[in-house]
């Protein structure tokens, strides 16, 4: 069995909606992600307010940048 490659953040956003559309793209090309909940510095917001992250193997970090490029780039027209 091999060694449990390192996840990368490749996405963040601070509603669900941005993180599930992005999330079924990169699955739809074949990248496993998930999704990881991080409370933001609680000296400087609330302690409800949370960056939402997506996150990929390590190995699928390119792919995965470029196909959110692509999404952000047709969301701006």
């Amino acid at each position: 069995m091999g060694a449990k490659l390192p996840k990368v953040s490749v996405f963040e956003a601070d509603e669900m909606v941005y993180i599930q559309i992005v999330k079924k793209k990169l699955e739809d090309a074949g990248i496993a992600c998930s999704v990881s909940t991080k409370y933001l510095n609680t000296m400087l917001a609330t302690p409800t307010a949370t960056a939402l992250k997506l996150e990929v193997n390590i190995n699928d970090e390119q792919k995965a940048f470029e196909i959110i490029d692509e999404y952000l780039q047709s969301k701006e027209n």
